[in-house]
């Protein structure tokens, strides 16, 4: 076996400071250690440890700081180590420890209202966590022949997705939209509205501001008590926010084997795609489409395929995830085309509608859930088909009409559209703090259409 081995004892005659940070314990009792060869402000090149890809590792400084980091390469006579944040007083002959060989997350009912960060510290000022339960940070493989069937109606208290893009427990689903539409504010409703037994929110590469003022707002509502949000700011290293998103689709692992329904929320998917880039090309990794390399591609569906059903409980893991289109671009967009090819549905958020002020601005036409038809009735399903036809029909024809070129009678579709379109606008808007529950928004769809 590579790497130098030490007794137990002798790391703490190297450490003359204090220790105050997750690791020192398992710092302390480790039997392996390295030192730097080269650290060019992103990757730490070491000495060879016995450590697989994944492994914790603590680099500690001549200065007397700790810093931690993560194995990202292995090889005969050096390792690559990539720590948690930059710009740090790392010199060459510096000690490299090896903590932890196989991640572990906490876990546990502890967790419920309670902000941590990617590795598990409590940023909320509500004193320390005490998790009992351990669970693997990569997750396990799940046989999807195992899986169970979707059956169940979730209902996540907005009367457009309840009524027109039904999602069912244990779903994959996607909203997409450029930057600035109200996709914060519609996760917020979803979070505060759903009926979900637990929510897990991760909070990926957003700005400082708007993590604080979405947590304030989730944590003072009613629903805060079945609440758990990973929060990573965009100015945290690329490793610490795709292991933000990874903590959390853990630890809705662990209440879904509870056997509990889970809402699990990632804001946003393409951040942790962009920080699985830097690191791919700080790697050495050959960029591909828009400059991301393969690993990119691999991470995205394995992050969406550990969410889903269980095999054998009642538990389900419905998960949502933001992606952001670039200039708008829902078509091209290398993420959101392979995130809307391995998602069971997808939700389009419109500029167009935010603009005119309806909010949640859902473009229903562009947007589809694939397990809608499995877990709705039929007459249902007929209703949310007229509506789409009926806006369908307007937005084609919508130049033609205000410039006083139609007249009315040559298309019935057209004229009830026409007839309907003040309340179908009253239907397609919802207030921030109005919530409409499944039965509600079937019902008032019902009534629109006068069936």
């Amino acid at each position: 076996m590579s790497g130098v081995r030490i007794k137990a004892s002798e790391p703490t005659n190297y450490f003359t400071g204090s220790l105050n940070n997750v690791f020192a314990s398992n710092l302390l009792h480790s039997n392996y250690f390295g030192k730097v060869l080269s650290y060019n402000g992103q990757v730490i090149e070491a000495t060879p440890l016995p450590g697989i890809i994944g492994s914790l590792c603590s680099i500690f400084a001549r200065t007397n700081e700790e810093f931690q980091g993560e194995l990202v390469g292995v090889g005969e006579h050096k390792v690559d180590i990539l720590p948690y944040e930059s710009n740090l007083d790392i010199r060459v002959g510096d000690k490299v420890f090896l903590t932890e060989t196989q991640q572990k997350v906490g876990v546990g009912d502890a967790l419920l209202g309670r902000v941590i960060d990617g590795l598990g510290n409590p940023l909320d000022s509500l004193g320390k966590l005490t998790l009992s339960d351990r669970k693997s940070l990569n997750g396990s493989r799940v046989n999807p022949f195992e899986r169970q069937p979707i059956t169940e109606v979730l209902d996540v208290g907005i009367r457009n997705i309840n009524a027109l893009l039904t999602l069912g427990r244990g779903q994959r689903v996607g909203i997409v939209a450029g930057s600035g539409v109200g996709k914060s504010v519609l996760l917020s409703m979803i979070t505060k509205s759903t009926d979900a037994d637990v929510v897990v929110v991760a909070l990926i590469g957003e700005r400082g501001r708007e993590l604080a003022s979405f947590t304030k707002e989730i944590l003072s509502s009613h629903s805060r008590d079945k609440v758990v949000i990973v929060a990573v700011p965009a100015d945290r290293s690329p490793l610490l926010r795709i292991q933000g998103a990874k903590r959390a689709t853990t630890i809705a692992e662990y209440y879904r084997d509870k056997g509990r329904n889970v809402l699990l929320i990632t804001d946003s998917l393409t951040r942790v795609a962009h920080a699985q880039r830097e690191l791919g090309l700080a790697l050495g990794e050959q960029p591909t489409s828009r400059g991301y390399p393969p690993s990119v591609i691999s991470l995205i569906p394995n992050l969406i395929e550990r969410t889903g059903t269980s095999t054998d409980n009642s538990g389900s893991i419905t998960s949502i995830y933001t992606i952001l289109a670039d200039g708008d671009d829902t078509t091209t967009d290398p993420v959101v085309d392979t995130a809307r090819a391995i998602l069971d549905g997808h939700i389009v958020l419109s500029r167009d509608l935010a603009q005119q002020g309806i909010y949640p601005a859902i473009e229903v036409n562009q947007s589809i859930s694939r397990l809608m038809t499995d877990i709705v009735s039929q007459s249902q399903q007929k209703n949310a088909q007229t509506l789409r036809k009926y806006l369908s029909k307007y937005n084609e024809n919508r130049d033609l009409v205000l410039m006083g070129g139609y007249v009315q009678g040559q298309d019935p579709d057209l004229d009830q559209a026409l007839a309907l379109w003040p309340e179908i606008l009253k239907f397609l808007h919802q207030d921030e703090n109005e919530v409409c529950d499944f039965d509600t928004s079937h019902n008032q769809l019902s009534q629109l259409l006068g069936v």
